[in-house]
């Protein structure tokens, strides 16, 4: 298969069927990229959106996020999950406004060095904020190429390798490039999805190694999440939530009728260990500084 024919049925078919997303707005921002992409790791897009529009609205730079303290950010997260995003994202932010004088950089390194800033949303505030040629790669990204390029019905593990995948498949017009990241992804989303792709609607059905043989299924490497009802990661929830609500409480009082005690003092330790929460004389809340 032709990697640019890939990316010239990409371009086209993203331009008509893209989805309305606030990030994809012009001028939305780095900032605002920035932040998409801290809600969007492991978060659904339909619930990011409220979240989103509400963190910008209240904090539409990052010297506004890193002048309250970190509890308010973790507040606001609300239940979108993994709150230690939140506190990063704070933690990014005053990194931000003290050594980028307020504003998010555009080199991959220097946003490599923010604190909760990976390979992946590095490359995408460079490449979707910025224009600049970079590979981004998600989830989507990797199914679109396991199946489109090498035949596989699922991606393996992540590897380093994917981003040559993706390098490999990108424009030399840093524009064009930037287009057949996103495009990959909302494909990947939208039509190449992991339980029922819709290949009779994929605008690269045609060039598609998997689909040329056959649809094979092949073995799904990746590591499967942990179930969320009764984990440590709900009792963690849990206690933030009490917190939210009620700005301190005795450590005792907190979710105090949790099915498993040691799960809750458990899910607690981890909550202090990570900084989320802190406690004072036996009475936890959210950070203050």
């Amino acid at each position: 298969m032709s990697l640019s024919a890939l990316a010239a049925r990409l371009i086209p078919w993203y331009a008509r069927e893209k989805r309305d997303l606030p990030w994809r707005a012009p001028g939305f921002g780095a900032w605002g990229v920035l932040v998409s992409e801290f809600m969007l790791q492991q978060t659904p897009v339909n619930r990011v959106i409220p979240h989103l529009e509400a963190w910008l609205e209240r904090w539409p730079t990052p010297a506004a996020l890193a002048a309250d303290p970190p509890a308010e950010a973790v507040r606001q997260w609300a239940n979108l999950g993994y709150p230690r995003r939140a506190l990063w994202l704070h933690r990014a932010a005053a990194e931000i406004r003290d050594r980028h004088a307020g504003v998010v950089p555009r080199d991959v390194e220097a946003l490599l060095a923010l604190t909760g800033i990976g390979d992946y949303t590095a490359r995408a505030v460079a490449a979707f904020a910025y224009g600049d040629r970079h590979p981004v790669v998600d989830t989507n990204t990797r199914r679109v190429i396991a199946r489109a390029v090498h035949g596989r019905a699922q991606p393996g593990p992540p590897s380093r390798r994917d981003l040559d995948d993706m390098a490999a498949l990108l424009p030399e017009d840093a524009r064009d490039a930037a287009v057949v990241n996103a495009a990959t992804m909302e494909l990947g989303a939208v039509i190449c999805t992991a339980r029922s792709p819709r290949c009779d609607d994929c605008p690269v059905r045609d060039v598609c190694v998997w689909v040329a043989a056959g649809r094979p299924e092949t073995p799904d490497l990746r590591r499967r999440q942990a179930r969320y009802e009764g984990s440590d990661r709900q009792a963690r929830g849990a206690v933030l939530r009490a917190l939210r609500d009620a700005g301190a409480l005795p450590q005792d009082a907190v979710i105090r009728d949790w099915p498993d005690a040691l799960q809750r003092d458990r899910a607690i330790l981890s909550l202090l260990d990570d900084g989320l929460v802190e406690a004072e004389d036996g009475v936890l809340h959210l950070p203050r500084a």
